[in-house]
């Protein structure tokens, strides 16, 4: 027989009468987790008592712990009645209990007061005003979400403290206050509010928790302040889906601007920066159109996320199923099989679903991909040169006759373009990081004094120095 309960959130006197004579019965063998805990200490004084304090240096996972526990508390039970016993209550974050449960042929588990019952009281909240969550400390969810009241705990050595802190205090609104609760039920307890940036780690240990109730931040506060933005602001209510358009490509290309400025190897914080930035306003894009939607009764975030996460898996069998897919470009060909199956329809043509007002760089690359798709294309890189020179042969020769040249000039570019595909270069990328490159050193060319009336070889000695210089 194996009875199962908890010494509730702190001293010894606190725990009802009816589990502490069982306790204290001299008959039965008492196994408890830990010693960690003020009424555990306060047992010890009265009985002998087995603690699991060793097995937790002993193991390297928590699992084997758990398991090394039952273990134990099984092989007690063999020789008589055993009490297993836990800090707080055995129904709450007490992974053994369930090893034990599945383990033993019979088990009595008396309910005792949990962590969760203590802070609830301290701080005189009733979950079922708001709702509550409940968090591990050593392992929150990414990406967090803080949209109603929220208990973390197991914030039991200082780092995982900092770190806890550190997370909240990336998505809460400034000036955000959070509860540090540390020992209650015990005549040391210590309750403080602070923000989390001042929260000192050395609070934490076995018997602290925090108690979060702030406005949602990250994620949802933003999908709440765009819905709150279009019941209330003027310029935002008079959108449409149409209208906001023309932002969506500009916000996307100041993105692509940004993601030009990474470095190919490393890492570059202030250019990270600037790609968060961006990132947010290519979201905020995604956020009104949803919100527009929203309003209409078409769709809102879930179903619109909930869409993609569907479309993700199916579009991923060789991470969702049993599907084989050994490279890049065999994963690439599913997704385009499995997209076309969507659609129900057969494409007409190799080029289909290409849409027009794609970026003339990126189009010309897609419906060159699409062509060595059905094999019409260069064998190697090298074989493109030539090409090139060829094409600018012509627009040499086409010179003068400007309907002509433009015709060459595009048959150039789009040669241009063939090369860098063939060689794994991004075009657009390309183009842009040499524009930036030379408006760079125009500007240090500038620096230097007005550049009209500069002859070409004086223009050229300040090109050299500007080179030099970047």
């Amino acid at each position: 027989m194996i009875t199962i309960t908890g010494l509730g959130p702190g001293d010894f006197d606190r725990i009802p009468s009816q589990v502490r004579s069982v306790l204290v019965d001299p008959s039965v063998t008492v196994v408890a987790r830990t010693r960690h805990h003020p009424a555990a200490q306060e047992l010890e004084k009265l009985r002998a008592v087995v603690f699991c304090d060793d097995l937790y240096e002993s193991f390297e996972t928590f699992d084997e712990v758990y398991d090394a526990i039952v273990g134990r508390v099984i092989e007690a039970a063999r020789r008589g009645p055993v009490v297993y016993v836990v800090p707080g209550s055995p129904l709450v974050g007490e992974l053994a209990v369930r090893g034990i449960v599945d383990s033993a042929a019979e088990v009595e588990i008396i309910p005792a007061e949990s962590f969760v019952d203590a802070v609830l009281a301290e701080m005189g909240y009733d979950p079922l005003d708001r709702g509550l969550q409940i968090l591990n400390g050593h392992s929150l969810p990414d990406p967090l979400v803080l949209d109603k009241p929220t208990i973390v705990a197991q914030v039991d050595r200082p780092e995982i403290l900092a770190d806890v802190a550190a997370a909240i205090d990336a998505i809460v609104p400034d000036g955000t206050m959070i509860t540090v609760l540390s020992g209650l039920g015990s005549k040391d307890s210590r309750v403080a509010s602070m923000e989390p940036a001042a929260v000192d780690p050395a609070l934490g240990g076995y018997r602290t928790s925090l108690f979060i109730d702030a406005e949602p931040g990250g994620l949802i506060g933003v999908v709440q302040t765009m819905r709150r933005l279009r019941d209330e602001c003027p310029w935002d209510r008079e959108q449409t889906h149409q209208t906001l358009v023309k932002n969506l490509v500009e916000e996307v290309y100041e993105l692509i601007a940004a993601i030009g400025n990474l470095p190919s190897q490393g890492t570059d914080w202030v250019a990270y920066a600037a790609v968060e930035d961006e990132l947010g306003d290519v979201l905020l894009q995604v956020l009104f159109h949803e919100a527009i939607g929203r309003e209409a009764g078409a769709l809102d975030i879930n179903s619109v996320s909930e869409l993609l996460r569907q479309k993700l898996v199916r579009r991923h069998p060789h991470v969702f199923a049993d599907v084989e897919a050994g490279s890049a470009e065999e994963v690439k060909v599913n997704w385009d099989r499995i997209k076309s199956e969507e659609r129900g329809t057969s494409p007409e043509s190799a080029l289909d679903g290409i849409p027009e007002g794609m970026p003339a760089l990126h189009r010309s690359a897609k419906i060159q991909n699409r062509a060595a798709k059905i094999g019409f294309d260069w064998d190697t890189a090298s074989q493109v040169i030539p090409k090139i020179r060829e094409e600018l042969d012509e627009v040499e020769a086409a010179v003068g006759d400007a309907a002509a040249t433009e015709d060459e000039i595009g048959d150039l570019l789009f040669s241009v373009i063939n090369l860098a595909r063939h060689l794994g270069v991004d075009p657009e990328l390309a183009l842009r990081a040499s524009t930036r490159s030379f408006e760079e050193r125009l500007r240090l060319m500038e620096a230097e004094g007005p550049l009209d009336g500069l002859t070409i070889d004086e223009l050229n000695e300040r090109w050299e120095r500007a080179k030099r210089k970047t």
